[in-house]
């Protein structure tokens, strides 16, 4: 699953991680934060404290928020970063893209020469060649004697905690960006499965656990509670199935929609048998009208229009934008209406799913870098290695004590401001969701609260997907392109393939001459690259 483009999207557009654990980094907050932080520990160059006495205005390019946009058309003006230019001492510009421009003015701000300090984008996934490339490029500087000489908080985390280092740089072992860290083990996990348990209750079933036992609940639905389409998910934006591409349902049959590894060999999905079992089994759903006819096309409006209409019983999505959604709306309308998390399907009872949806700690890489043509690369540094600090931790999760939280039996919680709409304020006033610091269990436990949510994540937490799910692995600048020629074309067959098979246009069996002209578009090479990448990261 290397190079998911779904995890980028949750990140982004979801705020729904959780946590069963806290990190010591972030779980010390008993006590309240201070207006002027205390003092970082000594650098190479002496010790530093905040906040520094400086004139610089650092600038910072940074695709934010539509929605905190439009309240405050100026990132630079929001209340996480006046204040936090308060307690660092160091004053940010901020330049946002265009909605849904960010990739193309990213690019014409390369092309000009013209760089800000900072440059917050996911150079992991989202630049072609990875980071390598790009500081190869002279887009983004190598940061690893800046990060020895000034960022001693990350550096003190790092060292605590190898598996994130391995996750931050590249094979090489540069450091090219300072990282959003998933504070536990748990906040990796925030989708899954989603089903109606009001009408499961009215129809005497259980919640299943098995593709038989879905297919059973699929037909009540349909025959007993009038659902036109029992099963419905995002399928055709922006790929077919893509929803499934964690593992919901199709990791039933020991595959997923990309790569995956056994036994640290890595192999791709759709060659697997079981790929063609899982197609025959949506063929049939469909035929038998349980599938949602319009899964070629099913955007997140019509998702959403769905599952609260009766139109739909069962789906995939996300803890907090599909149960805390769809609860929040019908609260009023359908006082018994209860959707709640259905455990990955596997297909003999008592198996634990192979695959489900789990993110990585360090979900973007480095995702804060500097530019090599700032003439402040030293105080970028010292900037962005607040966020590492116990204090500035708690800032950036929690904001203001006393205007976004307060501590109550020493815990920070969240005002009734921020609480009003978590989705504008959060963003306008922390950095929970995505800055350069540790994510904090706490966050989560507030801003999805209702047990169906937490209960949600402890069920779909119930897999085995470390053992399958691929590493943040890095093909060399070389290999990611001849990767991506390849698998742009793997990727077309594979969606083609599969709705025309599920839809009933292809008969099953034209799977076999999908498998040859597989082979003729070079899966093969692109294993081995992905086994190479595989095979590096592990010696990093």
């Amino acid at each position: 699953m290397n190079k998911n483009v779904k995890r980028s999207l949750w990140l982004l557009t979801t705020s729904l991680m959780t946590s069963s654990l806290v990190l010591a980094a972030c779980s010390k907050d008993s006590s309240p934060v201070s207006s002027t932080p205390k003092a970082n520990e000594a650098t190479a160059s002496g010790p530093v404290t905040y906040p520094i006495k400086t004139d610089i205005v650092l600038t910072h390019w940074y695709a934010a928020g539509a929605q905190q946009l439009g309240v405050i058309p100026d990132a630079t003006n929001w209340p996480i970063f006046q204040e936090l230019a308060k307690r660092t001492g160091i004053k940010e510009k901020y330049v946002s893209p265009a909605v849904n421009q960010a990739k193309e003015q990213l690019n014409v701000m390369f092309a000009s020469g013209e760089y800000t300090d900072i440059i917050e984008w996911n150079f992991l996934n989202d630049y072609p060649g990875g980071p390598e490339k790009a500081i190869k490029d002279g887009n983004i500087l190598k940061l690893n004697d800046l990060i020895d000489k000034h960022a001693p908080n990350l550096k003190k985390y790092l060292k605590a905690h190898p598996e994130v280092d391995k996750q931050i740089k590249t094979d090489n072992g540069t450091y090219y960006g300072f990282p959003f860290i998933r504070g536990d083990d748990w906040l990796k996990t925030y989708g899954g499965p989603i089903i109606r348990k009001d009408w499961l209750d009215d129809l005497g079933l259980q919640v299943p656990t098995t593709i038989d036992e879905w297919y059973v609940v699929l037909k009540a639905f349909k025959e007993k509670k009038g659902a036109t389409a029992p099963l419905t998910f995002k399928s055709g934006i922006p790929r077919v199935f893509d929803d499934l591409s964690s593992g919901a349902f199709i990791g039933a049959y020991g595959v997923t929609r990309g790569f995956a590894m056994k036994d640290g060999k890595v192999y791709f999905g759709p060659a697997q048998p079981g790929y063609k079992e899982f197609l025959a089994t949506m063929r049939k759903w469909y035929a038998e009208g349980l599938l949602d006819k319009d899964i070629a096309t099913i955007d997140g409006k019509i998702q959403d229009a769905n599952m609260t209409s009766g139109k739909s019983g069962a789906t995939f999505a996300l803890a907090g934008g599909g149960i805390g959604k769809w609860l929040g709306a019908m609260k009023d309308k359908d006082p018994k209406y209860n959707v709640i998390g259905a455990p990955y399907p596997v297909l003999k009872k008592g198996d634990v799913p192979m695959f489900g949806q789990k993110d990585y700690t360090a979900p973007s890489g480095g995702n804060f870098a500097v530019s090599p043509k700032s003439k402040n690369q030293e105080l970028a540094v010292q900037l962005l290695d607040y966020g590492y600090s116990e204090e500035g931790a708690t800032y950036f999760n929690f904001g203001t004590r006393g205007v976004s939280y307060d501590m109550k039996n020493n815990y920070p919680t969240y005002s009734e401001m921020v609480k009003s709409n978590y989705s504008l304020n959060l963003g306008l006033y922390t950095r929970s969701t995505g800055g350069p610091t540790i994510q904090d269990k706490r966050y989560y436990e507030q801003f999805a609260a209702l047990p169906q949510q937490s209960e949600a994540v402890t069920t779909w937490f119930k897999t085995d997907v470390d053992k399958y799910q691929l590493p943040p692995i890095s093909p060399t600048p070389e290999e990611s392109s001849e990767l991506a020629k390849i698998m742009t074309e793997v990727n077309t067959l594979v969606d083609e393939t599969t709705i025309k098979i599920v839809l009933g246009t292809d008969p099953v069996d034209s799977y076999d001459k999908f498998l040859e002209k597989l082979k003729s578009l070079k899966i093969d090479r692109a294993l081995q690259i992905e086994q190479a990448a595989l095979d590096r990261y592990n010696k990093r």
